[in-house]
This record gives structure tokens, C-alpha cells and sequence, in this order.
């Protein structure tokens, strides 16, 4: 039992965001795609509404170049950043493969939105440390359009629908190191 501890508190520990310019862009075999994705279906989730989605861009310059003229298209003259647009064209050069993890509103609304969101996040983060057992670099990203109304409706996603970011996976050499700021004591009260 120690074992399976230590292991998932290793991989706990070793999730790191990796930049997308601190990937190589070696591709990813999609049967680890599917292994990871397989993992998020294991969530939590009240109800068993299962609430997340997921949209898998094994090409990811296909959608960064659709994410880039999301922007341009909605972004007001006097906002647009060509250096913004130019960034976002680009995001997929060094990644393997994009996923656009979606919340999608179950069907039983005495189920708060909240914890359908917490039940999609839940699923993200299995992915992400399904990602870091296989040496899968990963960011998890809500800039550029992510967030806006423009990129529901391009996923063609009901209103209480909402997309959870972007995730950008690819493979590194970089090592980044682990911290925190604050100490575990300090966010922790005990109660005897």
C-alpha cells in the first residue's frame, strides 16, 4: 500500500505547467491520448452526470490558427494586439496534440453548476496527472479566447455549458523544480 502511495504522491509532486516554447514538438502516440482521457472519465462526479467532454486536436496548428482568428474576429480595433495574434497562431508549433476540456451542463438541475465545474476540473487534473506518469509536459491554459463567449459558440456549446481552458501537451527536456509559497502548515487547522 505504501507503494501505490509513494508512486501517486510522486506524481502528485512532479506535475509541473510547462510552457508550450519549452516543448520540442515531438508527437505524442494518440494511444497515450486515449490512456489519459480514459483517466479523466474516472472523476468525480454527483449524480454520475459526468459532466466533462473533451475535443481532441491531434493537428494543433489547425486549432490555433481557428483560436487566432477567434481573436481577431472579436477583438475591438483599438484592443487588437497584433503580437496577441501572432502568439496564438503559434501556440501549437512545439506541441503534440490540443484538448479543449468542456464542462457540459447535465440534466439534473438540483445539481449546483458549481460542482459540475469542480467535476470537470476533477477530470482535468486526472489528465494532467496521467500526462506527468507518462512524461507528457501539459499547460493548462485560459488566455487568449478561452474563456469568452466566442469560443462557446464555435464548440456550438449550450449556455450553461463553459469551456475549462485550453490544454497544450507535447514533450520536454526541461525539469522544472516544485515549490510553494506558503508552508502546508500554514493552510491546514486542525480541529481534536
Amino acid at each position: 500500500m505504501e507503494n501505490n502511495f509513494s508512486a501517486i504522491a510522486n506524481t502528485i509532486k512532479n506535475r509541473r505547467t510547462v510552457k508550450t516554447s519549452m516543448m520540442n514538438g515531438n508527437k505524442i502516440p494518440n494511444g497515450h491520448i486515449a490512456s489519459i482521457l480514459e483517466l479523466a472519465d474516472w472523476a468525480p462526479t454527483h449524480g454520475l452526470t459526468e459532466p466533462w467532454r473533451f475535443v481532441v486536436y491531434a493537428k494543433p496548428d489547425e486549432f490555433c490558427k481557428q483560436h487566432a482568428e477567434l481573436y481577431k474576429q472579436y477583438t475591438p480595433e483599438e484592443s487588437f494586439n497584433p503580437t496577441t495574434y501572432n502568439n496564438l497562431s503559434n501556440m501549437g508549433s512545439n506541441v503534440s496534440h490540443i484538448i479543449i476540456p468542456i464542462m457540459k451542463r447535465g440534466d439534473l438541475p438540483k445539481i449546483p453548476a458549481f460542482e459540475e465545474i469542480a467535476a470537470a476540473s476533477c477530470a482535468i487534473q486526472n489528465l494532467l496527472l496521467g500526462a506527468t506518469a507518462l512524461n507528457i509536459a501539459s499547460f493548462w491554459s485560459t488566455g487568449g479566447m478561452a474563456l469568452k463567449p466566442a469560443m462557446a459558440d464555435f464548440f456550438k456549446l449550450h449556455d450553461e455549458d463553459k469551456i475549462m481552458g485550453i490544454l497544450y501537451l507535447g514533450y520536454t527536456e526541461e525539469h522544472l523544480e516544485g515549490r510553494r509559497k506558503i508552508p502546508v502548515e500554514d493552510k491546514i487547522v486542525w480541529n481534536q
